[in-house]
């Protein structure tokens, strides 16, 4: 008997040794800015917990094609953006809003990037702080697999496709933007400091996970962050909320915005959707908070600037592609007119091709008039009603709106919300 209660007491023994003893621990946790380089095809810095895993067949080849891709991307478009945005793009606002943007930090960084301090927002959801240590050997490769695939239009053709993006999004384990934001983010040079997950409220406040707030009107991450030959912090907020009239009218995130006075705008790829009355909201924000804005043909329709800004196009406009045939601005014709675009041999939004693309640049100066659209025709209500009704002007044509068959009407109605989710 004494015998036995002497082995017992061993047998406790060694167990709380083995539970006490650090090396029998949990492995420790990868830091955010390895974790981001792994799933980037970046080698994580030494004595990582991650280095072990880049000895991998799997990952040397997801390393190796994501060196290619980027490389390709590298040639054909950054590296000829950043000249033009150093010659010509000056007076930088410290806070840049990017609504529409989904997790496209890429290009954010790529034409504003002296900016402090970058305002994100999409319908997709930010996901969790990844944390490889759960995934077994299997679920890390295809994780990388489906994180590569989600990332081929943007590195192939400057967009996401909505549609496929939210589907990737979704299923996978490295789930939501945050993967996304970190791959771009180190790709780009930056070194991760810190990420945290908020919900918002209707008031414009941040609330992390941990204070459980009832009925958040949005979710998103605050990404802490900064260029590694310099040093200084910088912060990126990413939100997934509605943009439209109707959600954006409760959520908070226009007060939230609100916070930072005025800064640059960029929109690229939007779906036209602030052609829609029930994107007004969000346009007249970005007109009114907006020191310039940088878009295609997509963002702000032209008409808007008529007054109070100076108009700096690049590229070339040929209209929009087959989908969006009826939003076709008749004005753009004068502002891309010949002789007045400076080329651009990159290539930027839904006309991939770089002899197709255009750009502009709108800075406010409420001393310019510049493109001044003709006035709406107006017509008394029947009523005898004194507030005039807009029945047509050159860019806003009578209901049916856009000048084309009925039919063609409903493909767009249909498609819409199935490639880029939002109906119009």
């Amino acid at each position: 008997m004494a015998r036995m209660r002497v082995t017992t007491a061993v047998a406790f023994a060694a167990i709380a040794a083995f539970v006490l003893s650090p090396s029998a621990r949990a492995e420790p946790s990868a830091s955010l800015n390895d974790t981001a380089r792994f799933i980037a095809g970046m080698q994580p810095s030494e004595g990582s917990p991650l280095k072990a895993n880049t000895n991998d067949a799997y990952w040397k080849q997801y390393a190796k094609s994501f060196d290619d891709a980027w490389s390709g991307l590298e040639k054909r478009q950054l590296a000829k953006i950043r000249p033009l945005v150093s010659k010509d793009f000056t007076n930088p606002q410290p806070v840049l809003f990017y609504f529409f943007s989904g997790p496209d930090f890429l290009y954010a960084d790529a034409f504003f990037p002296s900016a402090t301090t970058y305002v994100m927002a999409g319908l997709e959801p930010p996901g969790q702080i990844p944390d490889l240590r759960k995934f077994s050997r299997g679920e890390i490769s295809s994780s990388l697999r489906d994180l590569r695939s989600s990332l081929s239009s943007v590195l192939s053709y400057s967009f996401f496709q909505t549609k496929f993006m939210r589907v990737d999004f979704s299923r996978a384990k490295l789930n939501g933007t945050l993967p996304v934001l970190m791959t771009f983010l180190v790709r780009s040079g930056k070194t991760i400091y810190d990420a945290e997950l908020f919900d918002l409220q209707s008031d414009g406040t941040l609330h992390t996970l941990d204070e459980k707030i009832a009925n958040p009107t949005g979710k998103g991450v605050r990404i802490t962050f900064g260029d590694a030959d310099v040093g200084k912090k910088k912060t990126l907020y990413y939100f997934s909320t509605d943009l439209s009239d109707s959600g954006i009218k409760s959520s908070g995130f226009m007060t939230f915005c609100d916070t930072f006075g005025k800064g640059d705008s960029f929109i690229k790829s939007a779906s036209y959707l602030m052609h829609q009355d029930n994107f007004s909201t969000v346009r007249d924000y970005l007109l009114s908070h907006s020191v310039s804005i940088l878009e295609d043909d997509s963002g702000v329709p032209i008409r808007f600037f008529a007054q109070g800004w100076q108009l700096h196009p690049y590229g070339r406009y040929v209209g929009p592609i087959a989908l969006f045939g009826g939003l076709h601005q008749s004005k753009l014709n004068d502002v891309f007119g010949k002789g007045r675009a400076t080329p651009i041999d990159f290539s930027l939004g839904y006309r991939w091709k770089p002899n197709e693309s255009n750009i502009l640049r709108a800075v406010k100066d409420d001393t310019a008039v510049a493109f001044e659209a003709p006035p709406p025709v107006v017509k008394a209500s029947a009523s005898g009603d004194s507030k005039p009704k807009v029945v047509a002007s050159a860019d806003r044509p009578a209901k049916p709106r856009y000048k084309y068959h009925r039919r063609k009407q409903q493909t767009v109605n249909n498609y819409w919300p199935k490639l880029f989710g939002y109906a119009p």
